[in-house]
Order: structure tokens, then C-alpha cells, then sequence
């Protein structure tokens, strides 16, 4: 039975390592080859993943649970300036500039990852043009990801910083259905509070105002729905 759980557990990181979109590119031998070298490691709720200005020699790729990344304000309150769930990965900014880490992670709930070593990073990934193309790109939806967050610090309004939000966080992790776009993670207001550097009870008036107003519903799963109705007006959404 032992060694049955082992092979579904082989199986599945086989899954999520070639899900990425980088790692993809890799033949079927080099990416075997890859995850012989992935080290996994297993944090409790609230646990400290990665410190900020740590020296990384990682990238962190969430096999299970949820992360957010974080960084605390003069004021002391935290921001929040990403969530990951399992499929996404971290830590690669700092590997591959060889800088500290800009951000904390923090692990949501009982959370493993995979490392995988700046050396083996490398030898796998950096040697193969298409490859770096798709780190290319991956830089280029963190930059996005970083702009959307001067967008949303800039704006004065409350209700829109909670609409940018949410937004984006269905752009990435969203899915459609007859309902709308589910936002496929589980998302407390103190998390979304945290995305938009507002009051906790700030986020929790305005999503009860979209929720009466029908341009969101809040399942019992704690994910949220957007309606069509939610984006009407969003010059991005046509």
C-alpha cells in the first residue's frame, strides 16, 4: 500500500511540474530528470515560508495548500501582493538575479512545496532557448502583476480598489460558468483586505453591497462568484 501512495504521489508532482508553463518545453526524460532533484518540504498554517531579504538559491513550487506573498507597511499593516495555490511557484526573481528576496511568503493553511536548486534550475531550464522564451514571459506577468498593484495603491476610491481586485484575481485564477467567473480559491476578506491595503471591514461593507446589488454571490466554499454584471463597465472586459 505504501509504495501504491508513492507512485500517486510520483504521478501527481509529474502533473503539476508539467502544467508549468516553462517546464513544458522540457522532453519527457528531462523532466523525470528534474524531479528526481525536487526536494519537498511540508509547513503548518501561518508558518514563514521565505523570509524578506533572504538569500534564495530556491524556486518554490506549491504542491499543496495555499501562500501569500507579503510585505509589512510603515503603518505595520501587511499588503498583500500575491496568493498562490498549488500549481503556482515562487522564489524565482531572486534565484535568477541572485538578489534577496523582495517579499515574505507565508504559508494560508497546512501548505508543501517542492524546491528546486538555482544548480539544477540551470542545468534544466537555462540551457533550453524555449525555455528561457517562456521565463520571458512569465517576467512579463509578474510585471503586470506589480502594475496592476501601483493601479490599485493609486486609486482613492475604496469600491474600485476591491473591483481591480477581484478582477485580477479571476483573471488568474478564475473559471466560467453558467453563474460567471468563479474565483477558484478560497479568499477571506482579511486576505482581500490585504490585496487592496484596506480595513478589513471596509472589504466586508463593499462585498456585501456587490453581493446585494447581484454582481457577486459568495458560495459556501468561501469563493466568489463574478456576474456578468460585475464587469459591465470594465473597458478591459469587452
Amino acid at each position: 500500500m505504501a509504495h501504491a501512495q508513492e507512485g500517486i504521489k510520483h504521478a501527481e508532482v509529474e502533473r503539476i511540474l508539467g502544467r508549468l508553463p516553462f517546464f513544458s518545453s522540457l522532453s519527457g526524460e528531462e523532466l523525470v530528470s528534474l524531479k528526481a532533484t525536487l526536494r519537498k518540504k511540508s509547513f503548518p498554517r501561518n508558518a514563514m515560508i521565505l523570509c524578506e531579504e533572504d538569500s534564495n538559491r530556491y524556486m518554490y513550487i506549491v504542491m499543496s495548500g495555499k501562500v501569500k506573498v507579503v510585505r509589512t507597511g510603515s503603518d505595520g499593516r501587511e499588503r498583500i501582493y500575491a496568493i498562490h495555490k498549488r500549481g503556482d511557484f515562487f522564489g524565482e526573481m531572486a534565484m535568477l538575479d541572485g538578489k534577496t528576496s523582495p517579499a515574505a511568503v507565508v504559508a494560508l493553511e497546512d501548505t508543501t512545496v517542492g524546491l528546486i536548486a538555482k544548480e539544477d534550475f540551470d542545468r534544466y531550464l537555462m540551457s533550453n532557448s524555449k525555455v528561457v522564451e517562456r521565463i520571458i514571459e512569465m517576467l512579463c506577468g509578474r510585471l503586470r502583476e506589480s502594475w496592476l498593484m501601483l493601479k490599485v495603491l493609486s486609486s482613492s476610491d475604496a469600491e474600485q480598489r476591491v473591483r481591480t481586485v477581484l478582477g485580477h484575481l479571476a483573471d488568474m485564477h478564475g473559471v466560467n460558468d453558467a453563474r460567471g467567473t468563479i474565483i477558484a480559491m478560497k479568499l477571506t476578506h482579511k486576505e482581500i483586505a490585504g490585496y487592496a491595503n484596506l480595513a478589513r471591514e471596509t472589504v466586508s461593507r463593499l462585498l456585501t453591497s456587490l453581493r446585494k446589488g447581484e454582481e457577486i454571490e459568495i458560495l459556501d466554499s468561501h469563493q466568489i462568484v463574478l456576474k456578468p454584471d460585475f464587469r459591465r463597465d470594465d473597458p478591459a472586459a469587452v
